[in-house]
């Protein structure tokens, strides 16, 4: 055993008989020690005793020692064989046996001890040597003593009672009167805090200035500012002398816990960045640790004060004993209050053993106050726990971790003496055995000898007395004594010191002497109590018999006695007495002590007992000189107030991000509200435009000022952004000098006050920087603000939190500090409220049920008045907008039309208010001369003018600052100086503050705009139908999905050259979203600007000029939803053009001009795009990677260069990121590989297999380094911690294990689940892992213990897949139930569940930055979510099987995602998700069906819904929802009034088509529904199920009619004949049966099929039947004799859907081999194919009512398309007229030859996705660096709300000149 010994050298003076006593006493403790670490200590000590006893006997030659050493040697080997320690015991008895000892011999002692006698007094043991010439006899053992003399000293003459605590007596201001000094202020607040005080402590003008305090809040906010003030103003000073410390350090125990933790980081920072210790700020940091509040000092901040103090201890080595006083009494405040709040786990290599040393060191210095000071932090530093475990503990020290403190030190707060004194008791039994001879051997109570003979100097008989080896109970009881003191409780105080088991420790001794000097000193407490300190100086000075004789105690009480009588402030005549009487009394040694004490004169030593001299001026002084700042802001509260006025306010809804569901909505000023009180910095408010985002700010900045009270109360700024010049720096100064704050105003409130930052129009002012960082808000020394900013939703780009969030692009941001909302459209309660408020207000023509009958006649009124600015236009146009008695059902309303409206009703208003004001008689001609011209047409033609200026000159920016004599000349005086124009401007609506300008809303310039774009009554030809009232002017027909319009109406032509002056030519409108809508609802309307805008693309051709303008014109029609299939677009130059989501199927788009176009999700199949230029173009999409077998992981490098796919078939594919070459395979694994992760270096790979191994390959070398063996099962998942030294692993063992890296050992295995471990994931920090099971929990597992400190339960199913956020804060989880949950790390709560995907989610990542999650499902997409909303961003769909893997590259700017398709699929993320919104399925769709009127067309789909489709122009008319699983068919009743509707679920619906409701469930099938038909009548349903029966439903009474039952297997298929006798179905047992209808009964089973029949349809005719079948064919059957008559041969995969035309001769088909073909019924041949499809065509209907044919379909990939199919001799044409995708990218049979400037990457892309042709290769050399330098200067520019391509800027590129080869043939669809 090796230990280092406890005991001093003391030791070696012992003789053979002592050492060997000592020994036994130790032996004996060990036996009774219930504690095993203290038995094993107590051994050690035995054993080194034993040492000690034989190198004395053989010293002294004493054999008959050795006999007694031997026994005890024996007895020492048995005692630590039974406490397990065997090799050890053996090693102990061989040395008895060596000297003579018997091992089988049994005993407790030793022989010696037996034969010898009774152990000798262990104070003989320890001191042999005690002179008989000491003060009074040799007293007993000490815990005799203490038993004895607690009974017989009281003194209860001293202290005869609690007292109040002293303290100075302070004027009591009056409410707002000015404070003498900062102790005034302190008592005040001291006051504030004790009201609830017994009215008995305190004077009655106290208790009534403390009751009128009380009741106004003003004055205690006014004392408790003042406070904080003042301590602002210390942070301020740059010198912060030691009066300044002393000022502020008074308030510490007044001051409210924000305000306390400023000033001790204050202090923290002051003394940690200073070259040479500030003494009076060590001195400051002490006593504010001392008087602070516990409860405000953080474990974390005393260990981080703790550990600079320890550092400057060292660095103060050897230096100033005045320096070493104060940073020893700091660290001993902070070990006190580490001691009081339970600080556990200080690191004992860095900060505990170092200090400890340290405070050791000290034991040597010549400082008594010093050595007193560091024996008394060293028990504090014993009483704050390090961080070893319990045995490594007991082997470096005696004791343990005392359990009695907490019990003591409340026993203290609660002044229970008794209690406390048992606390004590409590420790010294905590060291039962150590303790009791520690007692004696190291204190020495009695160990000093005579002071006539010791020799020895006042500061070595201190040292002697002191122990720094162990917890002592003398700490403890000073600490209890402190409080006492504190408290008044005196009498307390001197019974403690009387009864406290430790009343003769020296060291106790010397601190109850140092308080009774204190008090003896202090002139706060009165003479008598006073001189009660000096009495019971002078009992412990004079009763040895009671207090002991310590030499350096009665020195240090004479010291005490000479200091209190000498003070020059605080002298006390009764010291002087006492002294005399002292020198005077007792024996001669006494006198002479005191007589030599008295001729050196006394040491000083530091005690805090006199009031600290005050600065002048003082810091309160300067608080109170701060400028008044009140009255200005009262006068500006009232400006803003009246500024608002009494507008119509309804409280806005918001919901968490743009993707999340409107009714997922909540209260936005509730929402503010709680941001305003939460730590959070920034909150970002959202919306469109007119959304109600100013609205709000202002209603938000009326609330705050009405609830502002006084300067404590933050400060509510509403701030317009574009009214500020520059507003990124000191924005907030700005606006207060437009509201006419002075200079030194604005100081005092940037440095003492708060402020709500309401920051309204960022997109207006087109800001681009982070405004919170760039004011430096709420960094030291700048504005103390919160920031609540909005912005208009169409404004941001991709990463728009970066301009918002605290933070900057270099540092990640603090998501914690930042929150957004995004207003939601009114709800219909919302709009009646507002309607009874408007109409309250401002009294209109309407009545209430005037506009509630609009809303509901008007068609797209609700939804347009779903925006608050339109409904204010809506509310007061629509009396003018609608004609008397005009039926309001024939009334359409759109927003363009609504601003028509407005603006003329505006300007018309204006009119007659001029012509009714007296104007001068210039002013009254141009009024004339405006109105004879038409006042309005003038009006609206300033309006536009003025909004092309300010777009042209200021490049949008809204306000227009306009002074005539900096002005004249310049572009605005044409708008405001002269008088006509005067007059229009004050008649537009338009607002004037001061010198700026600007419109009433943003909205309205862009209106202006987008009329200066088209104005209808700027043509030349105008056609009005008086049906459309929605603006002036023209109207519009129904809008053709053709480019070539068919409108009669339709005069323009474009042969004549477009405007070269319209804003379309000079500025990009691309990504102003808010223009594009005014745009986008007058191509709807107009006919002609639909024709203008196609004449710009058509001139793009000719010349470059107009390509900017060409970009725009097809940016507006794409989004207008204008559709350019079959177009001649042939040559056109639209670089920069937004076409995501354009339908461009089969269009000609030859030799165009396409870079820097965005193609995201838009339709590009069968597309010429042969010789264009494509340099930049963005697909959305990056190539996908193939194998030849399902994909079960995948992971990117931490690096990014390197890409691994774990394989079914054990492999692993390695993929270089540069390219997507695949660089190698690694091999091994002979079982699919589950799981395949990257070390954090990237230089190694660790797989999983069901193989149950683990193995570690190279990644640069790709050889397998190690093979992991432990798992009992298959090994599902592993994850290396954040710095790859350890592995953890999961598998079907239900274990979780952790293993070595660098030995390959396991070193760890949790165990705790049920079921297979099937995820595990590391926290950021490594110390925890958390693990997912098929048992459905989630456990967190600590890495240290191994132990399950939380079990997260919620799920329903299985845990496929578990993310740690890179924060560390949140963990998410992926399950089999369809959910993911995210989980709060510190609580275990779920704050959030995912919903959304449709079957079981198997996989779940985080983005790098932790702002977004991906998630991967069997339901075949990949969902993008917002972290911390939960908001579903995104879906990506084009996985043909469930999707098992997600992976985020390191940029995060891709995402990975493979699948059982074979396939991992590389995405875009960094482009920001389009606009495009699908009203479409959002799964694949099953069944398609025309109305029996041929205008709408029904879908089925597996999202559960059923959509009602307008057949001409494909717009969604309705969605029914009801159904519980997929939808899988559907059926139109004859009259088309209802449809039915067949699901998974197992039931059928009836839905009214009229109505929109769901008017009856059938119930009965025990299978999914695959079919419905209607009988010819109606009255009839028949369904065919997958329970193998057919059902016959009555509809009239809704009954079940009939069950046919004959089918083996599922029926897939069911058709009435026309004449409703028969009916037939197809079944999967491949047969077709035809049943009597009346009678059910089998007629006839058709043979032929060979696989399932999938669909049968009856010919219109009813003499033929066609049925299709999974072996490809389709066969036709005649109805009289079922004979076959043909089979028609084409597809090459099974066939799902067929349908017969109107007229019977043509047949469409769709399958599998993603085809529709159309075949002649005559002939059987094929006609005509639709191929290059993204999936199978599920469903096929003709039109049964139209004298064309036209054709619709519906696709596996939820598309519906409208075809029209025209015949051309012998060969059908199909042509696209309209389709409804879900927004993936299609180009299959695209075109593709000798284009150019394609990446690489998006080559292969298009190989992919099935173009043909061979695009060009790389550009030329020169090209390149002209690309490279664009690319350069592109990112040189400032940043933008978007990164928007100008097409304008596009030079010709340098691209090669392809050579004249003849034009590819785009495949036929024949």
């Amino acid at each position: 055993m090796v230990f280092g010994s406890i005991i001093p050298s003391t030791l070696g003076s012992l003789s053979p008989q002592q050492a060997l006593d000592l020994a036994n006493v130790y032996l004996e403790s060990a036996y009774n020690a219930s504690d095993p670490d203290i038995a094993l200590v107590l051994c050690h000590e035995t054993e080194v005793s034993l040492f000690q006893a034989k190198k004395a006997a053989k010293h002294a030659r004493n054999q008959m020692a050795n006999e007694g050493i031997a026994s005890a040697y024996i007895d020492l080997g048995k005692l630590l064989e039974r406490h397990g320690h065997g090799s050890e015991s053996q090693a102990i008895c061989k040395k008895g046996e060596k000297l003579g000892g018997n091992v089988r011999e049994t005993g407790r002692f030793s022989k010696f001890t037996r034969t010898g006698g009774n152990v000798q007094s262990l104070k003989e043991v320890a001191h042999p040597a005690m002179d008989s010439q000491d003060f009074g006899s040799i007293h007993l053992s000490s815990s005799i003593q203490r038993n004895q003399l607690s009974a017989t000293v009281t003194l209860e003459h001293i202290f005869v009672e609690n007292l109040r605590p002293p303290s100075i007596r302070f004027k009591l201001p009056e409410a707002d009167e000015r404070l003498h000094d900062t102790p005034q202020l302190a008592c005040c607040l001291a006051l504030i805090q004790t009201f609830q005080s017994p009215d008995d402590i305190l004077d009655p003008a106290t208790r009534d200035w403390l009751r009128t305090v009380e009741k106004d809040m003003d004055e205690k906010n006014r004392l408790r500012t003042m406070a904080t003030d003042i301590v602002r103003a210390f942070k301020r000073d740059e010198i912060k002398d030691a009066k300044a410390v002393a000022e502020v350090v008074y308030l510490a125990p007044v001051l409210d816990k924000d305000a306390f933790q400023d000033l001790l980081s204050e202090f923290y920072s002051g003394i940690d960045h200073s070259g040479l210790l500030k003494f009076h700020q060590l001195e400051g940091l002490a006593q504010l640790i001392q008087a602070g509040d516990p409860g405000y000092l953080s474990a974390d901040d005393l260990v981080k004060i703790l550990g600079l103090l320890s550092s400057r201890l060292r660095d103060t080595h050897q230096q100033s004993t005045q320096h070493m006083h104060q940073l020893t009494l700091a660290v001993t405040h902070v070990l006190d209050a580490m001691a009081d709040t339970k600080v556990t786990g200080l690191d004992r290599e860095k900060l505990h053993e170092p200090l400890s040393s340290y405070l050791s060191e000290l034991k040597g210095s010549s400082d008594p106050y010093l050595v007193f000071q560091a024996a008394y932090a060293y028990q504090a530093l014993l009483c704050v726990p390090d961080n070893e475990t319990a045995w490594q503990a007991a082997m470096r020290r005696t004791g343990k971790v005392i359990q009695g403190l907490s019990g003591l030190m409340s026993a203290v707060k609660g002044l229970d003496l008794i209690m406390f004194i048992k606390g004590l008791g409590d420790i010294q039994k905590g060291f039962e055995g150590v303790s009791k001879v520690a007692d004696i051997v190291v204190t020495a109570y009695d160990n000093v000898t005579t002071l006539a003979q010791s020799g020895q100097s006042f500061v070595d008989s201190l040292k002697e007395g002191l122990s720094f080896e162990r917890k002592r109970d003398w700490y403890s009881a000073l600490r209890g004594a402190d409080v006492m003191i504190r408290d008044g409780e005196l009498a307390t105080f001197r019974k403690l010191v009387c009864e406290a088991p430790c009343r003769r420790d020296p060291a106790f001794q010397w601190g109850v002497c140092q308080r009774l000097g204190e008090i003896a000193a202090n002139p706060m407490w009165d003479v008598n109590t006073r001189q009660s300190a000096v009495s019971f100086l002078g009992e412990i000075y004079r009763e040895d018999g009671a207090w002991g004789q310590q030499t350096h105690i009665k020195q240090w009480i004479l010291n005490i006695l000479m200091q209190v009588s000498s003070s020059s402030v605080n002298r006390l005549e009764y010291a002087e007495a006492l002294l005399r009487e002292l020198e005077m009394s007792g024996n001669d040694k006494k006198q002479d002590l005191c007589r030599t004490a008295r001729q050196k004169g006394p040491m000083s030593y530091p005690l805090k007992i006199n009031l600290p001299e005050l600065a002048t001026p003082s810091l309160l002084d300067r608080v109170q000189s701060r400028p008044d700042v009140e009255g200005s802001l009262r006068l500006l509260k009232k400006r803003r107030t009246k500024e608002r006025g009494n507008a119509v306010y309804i409280p806005p809804q918001a919901k968490a991000g743009f993707q999340a569901a409107d009714d997922a909505r909540f209260p936005l000023m509730e929402r503010v509200r709680q941001f305003l009180e939460s730590d959070e910095k920034v909150f970002l408010l959202l919306g469109d435009s007119g959304a109600g985002k100013s609205t709000f700010s202002r209603e938000l900045e009326f609330e705050l000022w009405q609830s502002y009270k006084n300067k404590t109360d933050r400060i509510p700024l509403h701030i317009n952004l574009p009214a500020i010049d520059k507003p990124e720096h000191d924005m907030i100064a700005k606006q207060l000098r437009k509201a006419e704050f002075s200079e030194p105003q604005i100081r005092e409130m940037k440095h003492y006050r708060k402020f709500i930052l309401i920051c309204d129009g960022y997109d207006e002012n087109q800001q681009t920087h982070n405004l919170y960082m760039s004011n430096r808000l709420n960094q030291p020394g700048e504005w103390d603000a919160k920031m609540i900013i909005s912005c208009r939703s169409e404004y941001l780009g991709s990463d728009y939190r970066d301009r918002f969030q605290p933070g900057d692009r270099n540092s990640h941001s603090d998501s914690s500090l930042f929150q957004e909302a995004v207003i939601t459209p009114f709800t219909l309660d919302q709009v009646q409220a507002y309607i009874q408020q408007y109409v309250f207000l401002h009294q209109p023509l309407w009545h209430v049920e005037d506009y509630k009958q609009a809303l509901e006649l008007i068609p797209s009124l609700k939804e347009l008045v779903k925006n608050p600015f339109l409904m204010t236009l809506s509310l007061d146009v629509l009396p003018r907008m609608v004609d008397p008695g005009q039926h309001l059902s024939t009334t359409q309303v759109t927003r363009v039309g609504l601003y028509d409206h407005f603006v003329e009703q505006w300007l018309e208003r204006g009119k007659k208010r001029l012509g009714e004001k007296e104007l001068n008689p210039q002013s009254r001609a141009a009024f004339e001369s405006l109105s004879d011209e038409g006042f309005t047409r003038n009006g609206i033609e300033y309006m536009k003018k003025l909004a092309v200026a300010i777009y042209k000159e200021q490049g949008g920016h809204p306000i227009v600052k306009y002074s005539r004599l900096v002005d004249e000349g310049s572009w605005k005086d044409a708008f405001f100086s002269r008088k006509d124009r005067l007059l229009l401007r004050e008649a537009c609506p338009l607002t004037r503050t001061g010198d700026q300008h600007r419109f009433i809303h943003r909205s309205l310039l862009e209106y202006g705009l987008a009329c200066a774009v088209f104005d209808p009554q700027d043509r030349e030809t105008t056609s009005v139908s008086e049906a459309f009232l929605g603006r002036r002017g023209s109207v519009s027909s129904t809008l053709s999905f053709e480019i070539e319009s068919s409108t009669q109406e339709t005069t323009a032509t474009v042969d004549r050259e477009p405007d070269i002056n319209s804003p379309l030519v000079w500025r990009n409108f691309v990504h102003d979203h808010s223009l594009l809508q005014f745009l986008e609802e007058r191509v709807q309307q107009e006919p002609v600007f639909k024709q203008q805008l196609l004449a710009y693309i058509e001139h793009s051709k000719k010349d470059k000029k107009w390509r900017l303008a060409a970009a725009n014109a097809i940016t507006i029609l794409v989004r207008s939803g204008v559709q350019f299939n079959n177009a001649d677009l042939k040559g056109i130059r639209i670089p920069g053009a937004d076409l995501s989501h354009g339908s461009f199927d089969s269009a000609n788009l030859q030799d165009a001009d396409l870079r820097k176009i965005n193609f995201q999700g838009a339709w590009l199949r069968q597309t010429d795009l042969s010789r264009s230029q494509m340099t930049g173009v963005q697909f959305g999409e990056l190539p996908y990677l193939t194998e030849d077998g399902e994909v079960c992981s995948c992971a990117y490098s931490p690096d990014g260069k390197l890409f691994a796919a774990g394989l079914a078939d054990g492999s692993i594919s390695m993929y270089s990121t540069s390219n997507w070459e695949k660089i190698r395979t690694l091999s091994g694994h002979t079982d699919e590989t589950r799981c395949v992760a990257f070390s954090p270096k990237s230089d190694q790979i660790a797989s999983a297999s069901q193989d149950t191994t683990i193995r570690l390959w190279d990644s640069g070398t790709g050889v397998l380094q190690r093979s992991l063996i432990g798992h009992l099962n298959d090994v599902i998942v592993v994850a290396y911690s954040p710095h790859g030294d350890k592995l953890a692993s999961g598998g079907d063992d239900n274990m979780v294990r952790l293993w070595n890296m660098a030995t390959g050992e396991c070193i760890q295995t949790f165990s705790g689940h049920h079921d297979g471990v099937l995820c595990v994931a590391f926290s950021p920090n490594a110390h925890w892992i958390v693990s997912g099971s098929a048992d459905c929990t989630v456990r967190m597992w600590s890495v240290e213990t191994g132990e399950c400190a939380r079990i997260l339960c919620g799920h329903g199913n299985w845990i496929w897949k578990i993310a740690y956020s890179p924060q560390g804060d949140q963990v998410a989880s992926a399950s089999e139930d369809k959910t993911i949950r995210l989980w709060d790390v510190e609580t275990g709560a779920c704050n959030n569940i995912l919903t959304g995907h449709n079957g079981s989610v198997d996989t779940i990542a985080y983005s790098p930055k932790g702002d977004q999650l991906a998630t991967g499902s069997a339901d075949l997409t990949v969902r993008l979510w917002d972290a911390e909303s939960g908001v579903c961003q995104q879906t990506l769909s084009g996985h043909g099987d469930g999707i098992v893997d997600v992976a985020y590259s390191t940029g995060g700017d891709q995402l990975a995602s493979c699948s059982m398709d074979e396939t991992v699929r590389l995405w875009d993320v960094s482009i920001k998700a389009s606009r495009f919104i699908s009203n479409g399925h959002s799964m694949d769709i099953s069944c398609i069906k025309w109305s029996p009127k041929g205008d709408l067309i029904a879908s089925s789909s597996l999202d559960k819904t059923i959509r009602i489709w307008d057949g001409e122009t494909g717009t969604c008319r309705q969605v029914f929802t009801g159904h519980d699983d997929s939808v899988f068919c559907l059926a139109y009743s004859p009259q088309g009034d209802q449809i039915a509707s067949g699901s998974f679920d197992q039931s059928i619906r009836i839905w009214d088509v009229e109505k929109r409701t769901c008017i009856h469930t059938f119930t009965g099938h025990t299978a999914s529904i695959q079919s419905l038909v209607f009988s010819p009548q109606g009255d009839t349903l028949a369904s065919a199920s997958d329970d193998v029966t057919i059902r016959l439903w009555d509809m009239t009474t809704k009954e079940h009619r009939r069950t046919l039952y004959g089918h083996a297997d599922g029926v897939k298929s069911v058709v009435y004949s026309p004449d409703g006798t028969l009916i037939v179905s197809s079944s999967k047992d491949s047969s077709i049966r035809v049943w009597d209808a009346g009678t059910g009964e089998c007629r006839q089973i058709l043979v032929g099929h060979t696989k399932w029949a999938r669909h049968v349809v009856f010919s219109p005719q009813g003499n033929q039947l066609a049925s299709a079948g999974y072996d490809n064919i389709i066969r036709l059957w005649d109805v009289d004799t079922w004979a076959s008559q043909s089979t028609l041969t084409g597809h090459s995969d099974r066939i799902i859907s067929i349908d017969y035309s109107r007229h019977g001769d043509l047949l469409a088909s769709g399958g599998w081999d993603k085809t529709a073909r159309v075949w002649d019924v005559a002939t059987g041949q094929c006609r005509a194919v639709i191929q290059n499809f993204e999936g199978a065509i599920n469903g096929v209907a003709w039109s049964i009512t139209s004298d064309d044919d036209y054709l619709v379909t519906g696709g596996e990939n939820s598309s519906v398309l409208r075809w029209e199919v025209t015949k051309d001799e012998e060969k059908h044409r199909l042509r696209l007229l309209w389709g409804v995708t879900n927004g993936s990218f299609t180009i299959a049979g695209a075109a593709v030859q000798d284009v150019q400037g394609l990446t690489l990457l998006n080559k292969e892309l298009l190989r992919q996705r099935g173009t043909v042709g061979e695009p060009k290769g790389l550009l030329r050399e020169k090209s390149k660096r002209l690309a490279s330098m664009a690319s350069v200067v592109s990112m040189l520019k400032p940043s933008s709300a978007i990164a928007v391509a100008d097409p304008s800027s596009f030079d010709d590129a340098p691209v090669e000149q392809p050579e004249q080869v003849e034009q590819p043939v785009l495949p036929e669809q024949t």
